[in-house]
């Protein structure tokens, strides 16, 4: 089981992508290790767990989770009606007190607790449509090297419980030599620690709640990758002053990528069973595509991607410089999603030239009537609500106005969409700010459904 912004929980190694050392183990990276570990739970441990576990399948049991799920899959198969709404990245270090306490003592029951405290936690204080999967999920384990190059940045944070921080970050690739020191990466499965972590937990949990492990999206944040090696000003700048070296760092790091998605299909790492893709519903009618027998291959999967640094640069150069480059990428998959934080409404025209493009970021930064005029029902919105509207003092006003215009232009566009409040680095530590803009929100939406 995994709430919507946990992601493949209990990984032996977790892939990070293209500029991941294989560094990212929560576990021994041995099952001799894990068995050890296993059996160092106490009890007490294991009794806390399962009585959690229990209450967390009587929640997937819930009728509400097979409506959630109908509607997400409605949604990401085109047809309109009421929006999913979901909250994902959640600031948990500003929430305490006796629901979300951890009691087990040994690391293993400690992770698996923290996440079972959180389901319920959402499902009671601020649920919207999040889906309790009937099953504890384990990401599958894999080893990855990297492309040779490391992220280099100095930090700066001003609550060190935050995990959201500022970045300054130290040019790596400064010129042509320097992209010569990477290298093509190599990932390797680790079925070994995915038995042994299944093991683990499945005794852990003594059949209160199914253990099952899963496989990874393809996730291709290619500019992301390119700003955190490079700077946003370096970046900007060699667009104009070195376009020849700048198509040069993104095509060196697009085959990188290709060559990751060949070795996750072969090696059986790829999933279309997702808990989210990037915070949003998973759900979709065509996935897993005709043909399939068992064995997941790209065209299963969604391609998930996005290019935040075009925000300051046109929109013709973000067809340049990254769109031609992950086409050829997105054709393998059998769904797209591309856009994030960025506004994406002065760039339709390029964007109607993905392959298998689906769901397309919708930005509270965007003209929304532009954006829902120009997609109208031939993909899904992915609409993020400003995360500002719950960081200090809840504005019911305001929230109702952000969530009316989305709601009323994607009615008068028939658009497809979902409503997703992410981002939330703080609610100003009052959690009670989540639960007050849920209900707002589904009351506005109560009004047109």
């Amino acid at each position: 089981m995994t709430d919507v912004d946990a992601g493949p929980v209990l990984s032996g190694r977790t892939p990070f992508g293209l500029l991941s050392a294989g560094n990212g183990q929560f576990w021994p990276d041995t099952p001799a290790g894990l068995a050890r570990l296993a059996e160092a739970v106490p009890e007490t441990d294991r009794r806390t767990v399962r009585q959690l576990a229990r209450q967390v399948a009587e929640l997937a049991a819930d009728p509400a989770n097979a409506e959630r799920a109908a509607r997400g899959r409605a949604a990401n198969s085109l047809q309109p009606g009421r929006p999913l709404v979901w909250l994902d990245e959640v600031p948990w270090h500003e929430f305490a007190g006796a629901d979300l306490d951890l009691s087990c003592q040994s690391g293993l029951a400690r992770e698996v607790e923290e996440v079972l405290r959180r389901v319920i936690y959402r499902w009671r204080h601020f649920p919207a449509d999040v889906y309790v999967e009937p099953f504890f999920r384990v990401g599958k384990a894999v080893d990855e090297t990297g492309i040779g190059l490391a992220v280099t940045d100095d930090i700066l944070a001003t609550d060190p419980g935050n995990p959201v921080v500022s970045h300054h970050y130290v040019d790596q690739l400064p010129h042509e030599a320097a992209l010569d020191k990477t290298r093509e990466p190599v990932a390797t499965a680790r079925p070994d620690i995915d038995a042994a972590i299944c093991a683990a937990v499945s005794e852990l949990l003594g059949g209160e709640l199914p253990v099952e492990l899963h496989g990874h999206q393809v996730y291709a944040p290619t500019w992301d990758d390119i700003s955190a090696l490079r700077g946003i000003e370096n970046c900007l700048i060699d667009l104009l002053d070195r376009p020849d070296f700048t198509h040069s760092i993104v095509a060196r790091l697009s085959h990188y990528t290709d060559v990751r998605m060949t070795q996750f299909e072969a090696q059986g790492l790829l999933d279309f069973d997702l808990a989210n893709i990037h915070s949003t519903p998973p759900w979709a009618d065509g996935l897993p595509a005709a043909g399939f027998s068992g064995d997941v291959r790209l065209q299963d999967v969604w391609y998930r991607s996005m290019a935040q640094l075009f925000v300051s640069a046109s929109p013709a150069m973000r067809d340049e410089f990254d769109l031609q480059y992950a086409r050829p990428l997105m054709a393998r998959c059998g769904l797209v999603y591309y856009g994030c934080c960025e506004p994406l409404d002065t760039c339709m025209e390029y964007l109607r030239t993905i392959p298998n493009l689906r769901k397309i970021g919708a930005t509270p930064w965007a003209n929304i009537p532009s954006l829902c005029e120009q997609s109208g029902p031939d993909y899904v919105l992915s609409h993020k609500p400003n995360p500002a509207h719950v960081a200090m003092r809840f504005d019911p006003a305001v929230v109702e106005a952000e969530i009316t215009q989305v709601v009323e232009a994607c009615l008068e566009y028939g658009c497809p969409y979902e409503i997703v409040l992410k981002d939330i680095s703080t609610v100003g530590g009052n959690p009670d700010n989540l639960t007050s803009w849920t209900t707002l929100v589904e009351s506005v939406l109560d009004r047109y459904y």
